[in-house]
């Protein structure tokens, strides 16, 4: 007789939330509804639904908050896996892997950002300057992290654009471990915003180099 295999309904509860993550029915960052809500309108038990959710936590799509909920973290492994390796990386690494993405974000954005873009820009650069003066370095690294996440997002190049959004977390990191460097006031990234304003491709390049290698002489 042939054998019929059966999905159970952990696994089928696991699929189902893993399609809902994907499709972006709860976007990153959102919460989840209850284990109640999910059980009654996949027809589940509670005990499959609360095995699928923990499958899926273990797999860094989801990450519960005791006495508060399930959140979204990640839409597919694959971004898991990248953060984790991520999270792992040697500072110097890091500064290697955005010679790459840095200089092509930077060369792009220079020929193709908006008004809207220019303004995001000035914006989290404003935000930078004023945490750099107040000796914060939380505030600091966030506004930083933004200003070259929206350079990328100017180069209006989409896969560009998520791959430095994978590392925002990893940036953010390198930028509190210089805390000195960080916090000392320079006229680098305002250089790379007017290379970028004034549409010089090979100035926002030049400058872009110049903000890494400042970097790596802090490690």
């Amino acid at each position: 007789m042939r054998n019929v295999a059966r999905t159970s309904l952990v696994d089928s509860a696991i699929q189902e939330l893993r399609r809902e993550i994907a499709e972006g029915a709860w976007p990153v960052g959102t919460k989840i509804p209850s284990e109640n809500q999910l059980a009654e309108s996949l027809g589940m038990s509670r005990l499959s639904v609360r095995e699928a959710v923990r499958v899926l936590a273990h797999a860094g799509l989801l990450h519960t908050r005791q006495g508060d909920g399930t959140y979204v973290t990640a839409t597919d492994e694959s971004q898991v896996a990248l953060r984790r390796r991520l999270d792992t990386a040697a500072a110097m690494d890091i500064i290697d892997v955005r010679r790459g993405l840095d200089l092509v974000a930077a060369r792009l954005a220079a020929s193709r950002r908006t008004d809207d873009d220019l303004t995001a820009l000035r914006d989290h650069l404003a935000r930078r300057d004023a945490a750099g003066r107040a000796g914060d370095l939380d505030g600091f690294a966030d506004a930083d992290v933004a200003f070259h996440l929206s350079v990328a997002s100017a180069a209006h190049n989409a896969l560009l654009g998520d791959l430095y959004r994978s590392m925002s977390d990893a940036l953010r990191d390198s930028v509190r471990d210089q805390e000195e460097a960080a916090l000392h006031p320079d006229t680098s990234h305002e250089e790379l915003l007017q290379a970028i304003e004034d549409g010089d491709p090979s100035r926002a390049v030049a400058v872009s180099i110049a903000i890494l290698d400042q970097q790596e002489r802090h490690l």
